[in-house]
């Protein structure tokens, strides 16, 4: 069975944010695990572009109409037509979520996540209680993975 973890973040980051993105979306992929975000720019398009270097999976669940939309690094663009409800949807389907920075929206998504009993795990994000903080990539992921394993 496959494990997703999705990242979250701003289409707008730092450059450190960015650099901590590829770096999860690498060792997402190196652990075997698909990467699952919003399929844009910023720390989803750093993360999908980590994953894919290291010949992971990507998957971006898009907010618009158009599949064309999507960052370069998306494998597997999904477009909803749903806009920020579709940060529901990513949130849902993963496994894990790593949010990184961000904004409004990243916030909606550790929301949902926390909702929906996911595990959060945060790097440089909003601090509310139900999020696990990390301070570099290595321990996001790890800590994501090992939420995944005790839960199933």
């Amino acid at each position: 069975m496959s494990i997703l973890i999705a990242v979250i973040g701003g289409r707008k980051a730092s450059s450190e944010l960015l650099n901590m993105a590829h770096e999860v979306g690498i060792l997402i992929a190196q652990h075997g695990a698909i990467l699952l975000c919003g399929g844009l720019t910023g720390i989803m398009e750093a993360a999908a572009r980590g994953a894919v270097m290291a010949n992971g999976v990507t998957v971006g669940l898009l907010p618009g109409e158009s599949k064309t939309e999507a960052n370069p690094y998306i494998q597997v663009p999904i477009a909803t037509g749903l806009g920020l409800a579709r940060n529901a949807i990513i949130t849902r389907a993963a496994d894990a979520v790593i949010a990184i920075g961000g904004a409004y929206g990243t916030l909606s998504e550790i929301a949902f996540s926390l909702q929906f009993d996911k595990k959060v795990v945060g790097l440089n994000t909003w601090n509310i209680e139900g999020v696990v903080k990390a301070t570099t990539a290595q321990e996001a992921v790890s800590l994501a993975l090992n939420r995944i394993k005790t839960k199933t």
